[in-house]
């Protein structure tokens, strides 16, 4: 079985990232860092930024990639990020300051601003699943909403992707390793959706109208009402 080689996230139109330069000169720091005590004033050239506050109340530079696949980054200007990783844009920040004799000893930081997938179906805690390395599996998905229920189908789980604007669909057999770990689905990316599908048995619990005919709490229901319902009648006598 020929394994595919691990996938990074790649940047795309609308993702935001925060980019932090370290420096043995904090006076050059200055010029591509945001500060914790952010008043709201921009340096210049860096249009297309936004703040969010942490939990402490302090603010975090945001950095949105826009339509054409670029940052606007303090004095280097626009830098081309879309389809580059986390660790190919520090590199190429990097390489920039040090090229043009900005900051002689610089580190890159880049991290994802609220990268996540969205994970639906047959799982324990369904909803949004943060990302938080660079190589997130189908597998990281289900484990970060509990795991699937025993009402899930691990035989048909759906990712849905967008691709230029496309739709794509996949559908992994967990079962199956070679199918899984071979899938174009195997390694997600942001914004993906996963879709547990229920099995037959949970299908066929509920009708149309949402009534569960299998569920033993239904036929409890009804037993007790039948029991009710005679009580009252043979009181009546």
């Amino acid at each position: 079985m020929a394994l595919q080689p691990p996938q990074f996230i790649q940047l795309q139109s609308g993702d935001r990232i925060n980019i932090y330069v370290n420096s043995s000169d904090p006076l050059l720091m200055q010029q591509f860092n945001l500060t914790s005590n952010f008043s709201g004033v921009v340096p210049i050239g860096t249009i297309g930024l936004t703040s969010t506050a942490n939990n402490n109340g302090s603010r975090v530079l945001a950095y949105t990639v826009d339509e054409q696949g670029d940052i606007n980054f303090p004095v280097l200007g626009k830098v081309p990020v879309k389809d580059k990783t986390r660790l190919e844009v520090e590199d190429f920040i990097q390489k920039r300051l040090f090229e043009r004799d900005l900051v002689k000893d610089p580190i890159v930081t880049v991290e994802y601003m609220d990268f996540s997938v969205t994970v639906l179906g047959e799982v324990k805690s369904p909803g949004r699943v943060i990302i938080k390395k660079d190589c997130f599996t189908l597998l990281d998905a289900i484990v970060g909403a509990g795991d699937l229920t025993i009402y899930g189908r691990r035989d048909n789980v759906m990712v849905s992707r967008q691709v230029d604007g496309e739709d794509e669909t996949f559908f992994i057999n967990l079962c199956d390793k070679q199918d899984l770990l071979t899938s174009p689905a195997y390694y997600l990316k942001q914004n993906d959706v996963v879709y547990i599908t229920p099995n037959n048995k949970r299908r066929h619990e509920a009708d149309p109208t949402g009534n569960t005919f299998s569920q033993p709490s239904f036929w409890m229901s009804l037993v007790s009402f039948l029991i009710t319902t005679t009580a009252l009648l043979y009181n009546r006598k």
